[in-house]
């Protein structure tokens, strides 16, 4: 199950991200179906697995598609209510060298309560592993988080956007995989992280905030996991030509909700995720650039060739 935002994705495409006052041309101008939520829930659907979406959209056209996407996409979308105004919206901007800048307004997404978790109580306690993100008010999410630690369900939190996270969130969170902009917010760290010790060192300051197991997304420079069995793990990445990285934390959250529910290692999850996300950055958009089960196997055996 996934808990969180459902956005419309506005993509512009430039040879450099403007600074402050600057005005520049764009290359191109896109839409696609996005919000880290549905983004994750989607890529659950594509890799084979069911998911279901609690979430919310307006009254809107842009509510109409994503509801008709979600569905088309394989996700069980009957839990996701529509409410008066808009539905969520992201501004993201992409350039040349495939970063991005995201500005997201909630609409729709706000409107998440900690009612809606307590009346999704049944399809809680029936999920193998339940995603949240940070797109959704704090209260909700913490809401969902007491609610997994009482049905004893694991709970995967996407810390992003970046933001303060309760003691009464960590503790009941299974695994928390932020980002390196993500973990520098969180450790009060100035970057980049350069080495395995850094990596080592600040997932270890989190778990000593509260966090159970950590997975550390650095991108490039792969990944890293520490868990509370004693778990400390430096997981290269796998090396594509990248073109856009929206949605890349998406995909491997994703991908890696998927392997630990069936069974495999956290390590062996963690390649399988990153070969997920890898395929993510070569295209265009946020769910349009997510990998089925055949793609992300052929990248993995290739990867190991």
């Amino acid at each position: 199950m996934v808990v969180g935002s459902i956005n419309i994705d506005l993509v512009v495409h430039t040879r450099h991200i403007p600074r402050p006052g600057e005005t520049i041309m764009g290359q191109s101008f896109q839409t696609f179906f996005g919000g880290k939520g549905a983004n994750q829930a989607v890529a659950i659907a594509k890799l084979g697995n069911s998911v279901s979406m609690i979430g919310k959209v307006g009254l809107d056209v842009f509510g109409d598609q994503l509801v008709a996407e979600l569905k088309r996409a394989g996700v069980d979308e009957r839990t996701v209510l529509r409410v008066q105004g808009p539905s969520g919206v992201a501004v993201i901007t992409t350039e040349e060298s495939a970063e991005n800048t995201i500005i997201v307004v909630a609409g729709a997404n706000g409107e998440v309560r900690p009612g809606d978790i307590e009346s999704n109580g049944d399809l809680l306690r029936s999920a193998s592993i339940v995603l949240t993100q940070l797109e959704i008010p704090m209260e909700a999410v913490v809401a969902l988080a007491e609610a997994c630690e009482r049905y004893k369900v694991p709970l995967i939190l996407d810390p992003a956007p970046a933001a303060h996270l309760p003691q009464e969130l960590l503790r009941c969170v299974e695994w928390l995989t932020p980002n390196e902009t993500e973990l520098l917010y969180l450790t009060k760290t100035n970057g980049p992280i350069e080495t395995e010790k850094e990596s080592r060192e600040l997932a270890e300051l989190l778990m000593s905030q509260g966090a159970q197991n950590v997975l550390l997304k650095l991108g490039v420079k792969g990944s890293y996991i520490a868990t509370k069995d004693g778990l400390r793990k430096s997981i290269p990445p796998v090396k594509v030509a990248a073109k856009d990285t929206t949605a890349a934390g998406d995909a491997y959250n994703a991908a890696f909700a998927v392997a630990l529910s069936e069974g495999l290692s956290p390590e062996n999850a963690a390649q399988f995720a990153s070969a997920a996300a890898a395929i993510s950055v070569t295209r265009d958009g946020a769910q349009s650039s997510l990998a089925n089960r055949k793609e992300v196997n052929e990248l993995l055996i290739r990867n190991q060739s």
